[in-house]
């Protein structure tokens, strides 16, 4: 029963906090130049991901885990690591690594956009790689977000059964997915749900598990489990905008952790001094219970 959750400490969680912040300070870096598709700064980030994933033990499904696809006249590129599981189901956790690079003579940093989602995920590698669950992980960050190029592609091939998982030899078939959880913004607070309460966090859809979310919320986090009390805002961010929105018109089980769109998002400001990583440790900590404890149930 769910009143009887245990919770595994874990390891190294006081430098969890730090390395969230140096994750998010490469990846809004100079040497990443805002992470446009296409451009050798998204190429930086692609590459952090996959030696993260590398270093984790995730199984590549293809070369150095880029999968490769034209957009725009350019070339993205999805970086995909599988944690294998002992069933024949999967879970796709994913967060979108580009953002709008350099215009007109100016970098867009995008720390909370989505450097900040990324941190998050390669967090997760780093605490659900090596874990025995019944269903197999597909961590993917995910590349195009401003188009869903990525999502798109990454669906395609899963659909044309042209995702192959190396350890079992066999295409990862779409009936298998059970769910696509997507890591969007995750370090502002400068929008909070209440007035005072800068913890908060955000999750839309997965309705079945909102109990459970609030289970494992030791550290207190204000949830909310729409878009600041609109219904209207909740289906357009969930169902409209956002990689998920691929996989729901698809007819896949979506879900979305946020911290919400602030005033900084898409602007020149957002830069890894605006983050708050105090409150991204707690909810990268609940994040990592959710997944540990849902995983099992999806």
């Amino acid at each position: 029963m769910l009143s009887a959750i245990i919770l595994p400490a874990i390891p190294a969680l006081a430098q969890q906090r730090d390395q969230l912040r140096r994750d998010v300070e490469f990846l809004s870096s100079e040497l990443c130049a805002g992470r446009a598709t296409g451009t050798v700064g998204a190429g930086e980030a692609a590459q952090l991901v996959s030696r993260r994933f590398a270093r984790f033990g995730l199984v590549p499904c293809t070369p150095g885990y880029m999968s490769s696809f034209y957009t725009g006249g350019k070339v993205g590129r999805n970086v995909i690591g599988i944690q294998p599981g002992w069933g024949d189901k999967y879970i796709i956790i994913a967060a979108h690594y580009d953002n709008l690079g350099i215009l007109e003579g100016n970098m867009y940093p995008g720390a909370d956009s989505n450097a900040s989602g990324v941190a998050m995920l390669l967090g997760l590698v780093a605490e659900l790689a090596g874990n025995n669950y019944p269903q197999s992980i597909i961590f993917v960050a995910l590349d195009a977000h401003q188009t869903m190029a990525g999502a798109t592609d990454l669906l395609e091939k899963i659909q044309g059964e042209r995702l192959i998982n190396p350890t079992t030899g066999r295409p990862i078939y779409a009936r298998s997915i059970t769910s696509f959880v997507n890591l969007d913004m995750l370090g502002g607070t400068s929008a909070p749900l209440h007035q005072g309460r800068p913890d908060y966090l955000i999750m839309l859809g997965s309705e079945k598990h909102r109990s459970l979310l609030h289970r494992l919320n030791l550290d207190n986090l204000d949830l909310g489990f729409d878009y600041y009390g609109s219904s209207s805002f909740t289906d357009m961010f969930l169902y409209r905008v956002g990689d998920q929105k691929v996989f729901y018109d698809a007819g896949f089980p979506v879900g979305l952790f946020t911290s919400g769109i602030t005033m900084l998002t898409n602007k020149r400001e957002d830069d890894v001094d605006t983050l708050d990583y105090d409150v991204m440790e707690k909810r990268f900590t609940l994040l990592y219970h959710f997944f540990d404890h849902s995983i099992p149930l999806l």
